[in-house]
């Protein structure tokens, strides 16, 4: 597949434009660094907003192994409503061909009730910050459902792009987009 020669919001533009898109959308809302504390809830968001489902040491291990790119949106009362997680890989890069340290975004969810707010971007925004200047990442990937369009919308705006198609990726035999950018 080959990939496209445009030019992308850098990631200090992208956390500019969500800090003003949360002003607007969101002022009752925080997106912050996730704490220990906050894990038992984003496990819960995830049960209720995706059909993947990841045993609790995961988000456990994920939060300590990354934790500086690991976000939470949190209401005014203070529960948990939106998360992002990411872990840092070596491969093989899809924009140099080196081996390059990757960002790869594992999972992301908004409760429903919350979307529509520009949490998703300000999540998402934060955590590639993170993953370009807390551990240094030239690109970040992610997955996502071909059938998931407004996903696929929304990493669009953030710049990234489709670099190949994963067949069957999903347990239900759906196939996934892996979508991908540099930092």
């Amino acid at each position: 597949m080959k990939l496209e020669k445009t030019s992308k919001p850098s990631v200090e533009e992208l956390v500019e434009e969500a800090k003003r898109r949360l002003e607007v959308e969101a002022p009752n809302y925080v997106v912050r660094p996730a704490s220990r504390e906050d894990v038992k809830q984003v496990i819960e968001v995830n049960m209720v907003t995706l059909p993947e489902h990841y045993p609790d040491e995961f988000f456990y291990e994920l939060y300590e192994e990354y934790g500086k790119a690991f976000y939470v949106a949190v209401d005014q009362g203070g529960r948990v409503v939106g998360y992002v997680m990411s872990r840092v890989e070596w491969k093989p890069g899809f924009f140099r061909h080196f081996i390059v340290r990757s960002g790869h975004i594992v999972s992301i969810g908004v409760l429903e009730e919350h979307r529509g707010r520009s949490l998703g971007f300000a999540l998402m925004t934060q955590s590639l910050f993170s993953l370009k200047n807390e551990y240094k990442c030239e690109e970040t990937y992610l997955e996502v459902r071909v059938s998931n369009q407004p996903a696929i919308n929304l990493y669009k705006k953030l710049g990234y792009e489709v670099v190949k198609v994963a067949r069957g990726y999903y347990l239900d035999g759906e196939d996934a987009y892996i979508m991908a950018r540099p930092l």
